[in-house]
């Protein structure tokens, strides 16, 4: 129902061989009325690594993707959401391999950043032939992985340059031929108009296909300058929002920001309180929190602050990256500590539970490699809760009645485990695999028999037919060990009453003027 629709999330491939697979399942009659919404994630277009973030470019991948499957799209009456990402294209796009063919005279020299230009005056070359940055400019960076955040390719003439990569990498070494060959996210230089050119191409195409909403991957590192974070430095990431959102308004399109930070930041506040939608990260540790330690407090203070300011978000349970653990804490900021949402030892709890359950976790790291916190923990939710079908449906229903649009990761709904092989098989840095299993159409229809399933597609079924949810939430207080949330619109009423303890609740509802009910 428009405003008020669920949001499939899945790779292409993620049901079936292709995206078409996905278009036959959603037809089945057991999905009627589920889903209003899909986030494709992008290896709908060209890419090599990371499964989909590192953009080759944004045509679509014919393995999986066809015209046809954006018909059936339409036909179904699903919008789409799709990720652009801004930070950062893959070495095998047009623009890195035009710059490593034709190096200082690549008409794509200033589309990235040398590493070292960037820092020329700022830091003392090494015997790398690296520029370290000066002590107070480099503690200011932010790691995603350990060391430096560099990739250096060979130019034509023989030389080596280094070009900031935050993200991922992979060089191997051609005996044979003497020759170098890259995997890697290499980060554009937003300073360049030819970036914003390609942006303003990129969404002109994005909308082509049909897309309603757009998240914006990693655009937090978008923005860099000597002397700043390269992590959400204002006011010029501010500005790179406001620039790409004019892009998108011309295009009807809502942003969607991605941002991954300490709740005691507030960093979360602050992009909502500039009109855009933000991920509720904070939902799924909170609730596996909740259902473990039979408590709704940390829950209900921070819905009790989505209604209060009016956050408009787009919420989750599972998805292709992990539970958010860094989300939750607190910070300090100019020697004042701001609160997080669960103290350091209920995170570490939590985190501890899940690890136990044979979750994977995420770290981040300083400048000269060193740990400096944990980021999230790798698992399905399913098997974060223990493979308990009574709190992975408790945990579906309380997130449905949350404000915001819900967000449903394909393997959560068909109650999937930890797959520890796939893990094994992508090696190091794999352990994302854990929750990406490609659920073949014979599981599909297998999985549809189970009432954890069928519970769970009755649930979303309510959530994105009915009126009530297109009204006011109202939380009902009473005992600590319970949740009760209520949904009223015009004579629509929705209202679930869990008990945590029990790990058990029921829905009371109308439809067509009729009081019903649904149980856990």
């Amino acid at each position: 129902m428009e405003g008020n629709g669920v949001m499939l999330n899945a790779y292409p491939d993620s049901i079936g061989d292709n995206l078409s697979d996905t278009l036959k399942i959603l037809a089945l009659p057991a999905f009627k009325d589920l889903f209003s919404l899909f986030y494709v994630l992008p290896t709908f277009f060209n890419s090599d690594l990371d499964r989909g973030f590192s953009i080759i470019d944004y045509d679509l991948n014919k393995e999986l993707v066809s015209e046809n499957d954006l018909k059936g799209i339409k036909e179904l009456a699903i919008d789409l959401k799709f990720d652009i990402v801004l930070n950062h294209l893959s070495v095998a796009s047009p623009q890195f391999k035009d710059l490593l063919a034709h190096g200082e005279a690549s008409k794509y020299k200033d589309f990235f950043i040398n590493w070292n230009t960037f820092w020329k005056g700022h830091g003392t070359m090494n015997n790398d032939g690296i520029i370290i940055p000066q002590k107070d400019f480099l503690d200011k960076l932010f790691m995603r992985k350990a060391g430096l955040p560099i990739l250096k390719v060979q130019f034509p003439d023989g030389s080596e340059q280094p070009y900031w990569n935050t993200f991922y990498q992979k060089v191997s070494f051609s005996k044979t031929e003497s020759q170098k060959t890259y995997l890697g996210q290499m980060d554009v230089n937003a300073e360049s108009p030819m970036v914003w050119d390609f942006y303003e191409k990129v969404l002109t195409k994005l909308k082509g296909y049909g897309c309603k909403i757009l998240r914006l991957d990693a655009f937090a590192y978008l923005h860099k300058a000597v002397g700043a974070s390269n992590f959400f430095n204002t006011p010029g990431t501010w500005y790179y929002l406001d620039r790409i959102n004019k892009m998108a308004e011309k295009h009807h399109i809502t942003l969607l920001p991605e941002i991954h930070a300490e709740y005691g930041s507030g960093l979360h506040k602050e992009v909502a309180e500039k009109g855009y939608m933000i991920y509720d990260f904070f939902l799924p540790g909170l609730l596996i929190h909740a259902l473990e330690f039979k408590t709704n407090e940390p829950l209900l203070q921070w819905t009790k602050e989505i209604l209060d300011h009016g956050y408009k978000t787009v919420n989750m349970l599972g998805c292709h990256d992990g539970i958010p653990v860094l989300d939750l804490k607190g910070k300090e900021i100019n020697g004042d500590y701001h609160e997080g949402l669960l103290s350091d030892e209920a995170i570490e709890a939590v985190m501890d539970i899940v690890i136990g359950r044979g979750g994977k976790v995420k770290n981040l790291y300083g400048p000269n490699g060193e740990k400096i916190s944990y980021y999230q923990v790798n698992a399905t939710f399913f098997s974060a809760l223990g493979e308990n079908e009574k709190k992975l449906l408790l945990a579906r229903a309380i997130q449905l009645f949350m404000p915001g649009t819900p967000q449903i990761w394909y393997l959560d709904l068909f109650a999937g485990t930890n797959d520890y092989d796939a893990v094994q098989r992508a090696g190091e840095g794999g352990h994302k695999d854990i929750n990406r299993t490609n659920l073949t159409l014979s599981a599909i229809e297998s999985r549809l028999q189970k009432p954890i399933v069928q519970k769970q597609l009755d649930l979303i079924r309510l959530r994105n037919t009915s009126k009530a949810f297109l009204g006011n939430l109202t939380i009902v207080e009473k005992e600590t060990h319970t949740i009760d949330l209520r949904w009223d619109y015009e004579q629509h009423f929705a209202q679930l009453s869990a008990d945590l303890n029990a790990a058990s609740f029921v829905i009371s509802y109308s439809k067509d003027g009729e009081a019903l009910e649904l149980y856990s």
